[in-house]
């Protein structure tokens, strides 16, 4: 191995040039002859296709599926691996999964701003609500409606949690 080679990067000796391999280029990012890689990887950006579809609200979901993309940054913050938000979100694929994680890998700073977006948005949408009259009288409905019907199962002798 030559002082400038990478490890894993393996030289030509057909030119006696020591140009590096296509594939140490690829894997590296090293200089290759000519265009070989622009070529290469023009060829790979037409074949692998993102599993992320932008519904009319502007909400990235992964296609096929009412899955959000934030669902999947968010587990894949917390530390899941793939198979486990797979696991989480059965009509998920597990390639579907590792696209779109790569595709927030490549793309972070724009899916970061994205998510930020989404966040403001989903917080002004629960102010809005929040200070809505008809919204509020709604929830204090919902909540004795079930407080009534956690007591009554209780009388019952049916204590178990409700859902």
């Amino acid at each position: 191995m030559s002082t400038n080679q990478t490890p894993g990067e393996k030289e030509t000796t057909k030119d006696g040039g020591g140009s590096r391999s296509v594939v140490a280029a690829l894997i590296f990012g090293l200089e290759a002859p000519s265009g070989i890689i622009k070529t290469i990887m023009v060829a790979l950006e037409e074949t692998i296709s993102m599993p992320l579809v932008i519904t009319e609200h502007g909400t990235i979901r992964i296609k096929g599926s009412r899955v959000s993309l934030d669902s999947i940054v968010h587990h894949f913050k917390l530390g899941a691996t793939a198979e486990q938000i797979v696991q989480s979100f059965p009509s998920l694929s597990l390639g579907d999964v590792y696209s779109s994680i790569a595709y927030y890998l490549t793309h972070r700073q724009e899916i970061e701003e994205y998510l930020q977006e989404q966040e403001t948005a989903a917080d002004a949408l629960q102010e809005q609500l929040e200070s809505n009259p008809d919204y509020q009288a709604e929830i204090a409905e919902l909540r004795s409606r079930m407080l009534g019907r956690w007591t009554s199962r209780q009388q019952n002798g049916d204590a178990t949690p409700i859902g």
